[in-house]
């Protein structure tokens, strides 16, 4: 009796429903329910937004040996203890740019120093091998003051006051060599510290010093009058000023004559190394070991120091070691030099037309079979991306470190090639690039640094 009361009141109900459908009146039940499914208040939905980088945001990739700590990625020391944390092949993204604005960085041999935008802090920072205390006065958090001799992480560098006043303490420029640093301030000033056995830091050399225990920033002051420093290169133990009337000065090691003050020896105080480059407008220098290369506003080649490999072309053929700058006349067909680079046993130069010339000994860049160039040969344009999609494509800026080198071109890629000493390419693996080839990075490449087995790359985020 209970089943067929229930069937007549469900016949019923959908009786009525019928009723309600034939007579054009609309069901509230299910009406109401297809409005909550199909007209959702888009308004009311989570909306993503993802962050705009600012034009000021810098971002940093490191990679190569990481053991000296000169990555600075860990945190950890038991972490860096690991063995599969010895190198890192990839480019990898530094958080300590997160945090603080980089604006310039170097890498030296075992270690890196990162200029700071900071008004209130430290304007230098610095991490990795620390032992002739070119990372200046590192001490662990205690009452012992037992210096560190590795640093796994950027720490602030103290240069003890040696400006006063917020524009003037902004350091603008770094440079470091293999146991050294400079450090160019936008007054104009030039900080040295770090190891002095050849006066490499443009003061007197003291026997026996213990650069470590007591290492002291001095501070260069050229004679150049009103003419202030507007660049800073650090060679492997020699050190460049650039004026901005492009006068060079140079002091430390100038066994291979790379001082260029028409004298071997050490030389620990700095003076200007004139020569054919005497009267002329240099607009940039680059040496990373002993070889130095500088062109002037016209786009002509000088060099001098070390040409053992044929660096300096013809005017080394009786001398290997020129201490004087010379004109070097045999790379008058690259056309108008615009940047330069000066390795171990090999050099680059970059004319107007984005196109990359090579020669000396080593990895060039042709490939694994030429070892060898005497004079400027062009790298393949294809090589750096121009092509048939691409027709104007150029390089834009060249580095290199002793034995491999970095270009970037106009669409901020990054190109490298040479001997993949600890992975140093960012190319995923450890074997010897010899021609240039793309790094993949997840950024618009501004400027790199190539140490002896790291490199670093300071950058800008696409959007």
């Amino acid at each position: 009796m209970q089943s067929l009361r229930h069937c007549n009141w469900c016949w019923q109900w959908m009786n009525h429903l019928k009723q309600q459908t034939h007579s054009g009146r609309k069901c509230l039940y299910s009406s109401s329910a297809r409005r909550s499914v199909l007209r959702q208040d888009v308004s009311k939905l989570p909306k993503h937004r993802f962050p705009i980088a600012k034009p000021s945001d810098t971002r940093l990739y490191v990679w190569g040996l990481a053991a000296t700590g000169a990555l600075g990625m860990q945190t950890s020391l038991k972490k860096q203890a690991h063995v599969h944390t010895d190198f890192v092949q990839h480019p990898s993204r530094l958080s300590f740019a997160e945090s603080h604005s980089v604006t310039d960085a170097t890498a030296g041999y075992g270690f890196s120093i990162y200029a700071v935008k900071d008004t209130k802090g430290a304007c230098l920072w610095g991490t990795g091998i620390n032992t002739d205390g070119q990372l200046g006065f590192q001490k662990a958090p205690g009452e012992h003051k037992k210096p560190i001799e590795l640093l796994i992480y950027p720490a602030p560098i103290d240069l003890s006051g040696p400006t006063e006043g917020k524009e003037q303490g902004q350091i603008k420029q770094v440079s470091a060599g293999r146991a050294h640093v400079l450090a160019l301030a936008n007054d104009g000033s030039v900080f040295a510290f770090g190891n002095n056995a050849y006066g490499q830091c443009g003061r007197r050399i003291v026997p026996d010093e213990d650069y470590f225990r007591n290492p002291v920033v001095n501070r260069i002051n050229p004679d150049t009058a009103e003419d202030r420093v507007c660049l800073v290169e650090c060679g492997q133990d020699h050190s460049l000023l650039l004026t901005e009337a492009g006068r060079v000065f140079s002091c430390g090691w100038s066994d291979d004559g790379q001082a260029g003050q028409g004298r071997y020896g050490l030389i620990d105080k700095v003076g200007p190394a004139e020569g054919d480059i005497k009267g002329e407008k240099i607009v940039k220098v680059s040496s990373s070991c002993d070889t130095v290369l500088a062109v002037n506003d016209k786009g002509e080649l000088f060099g001098w120091g070390n040409s053992e490999y044929g660096q300096l072309g013809p005017v080394a053929e009786d001398n290997p070691q020129i201490n004087v700058p010379s004109h070097l006349p045999f790379a008058k067909h690259c056309g108008k030099i615009v940047d330069v680079a000066a390795a171990g046993s090999y050099c680059l130069i970059l004319n107007e037309n984005g196109d990359v010339f090579s020669w000396g000994y080593g990895i060039l860049g042709f490939g694994p079979e030429v070892q060898h160039r005497p004079t400027p040969t062009l790298i393949p344009p294809t090589l750096f991306g121009r092509n048939a999609f691409n027709p104007n494509v150029r390089v834009i800026a060249l580095s290199c470190g002793i034995t491999h080198s970095a270009a970037i071109n106009d669409q901020h890629d990054l190109y490298m090639w040479g001997h993949n000493r600890h992975a140093c390419l960012g190319l995923g693996h450890k074997n010897d690039q010899f021609f240039p080839l793309k790094v993949a990075l997840n950024a618009q490449v501004v400027k790199v640094s190539c140490g002896v087995d790291h490199t670093i790359a300071l950058c800008k985020a696409f959007v």
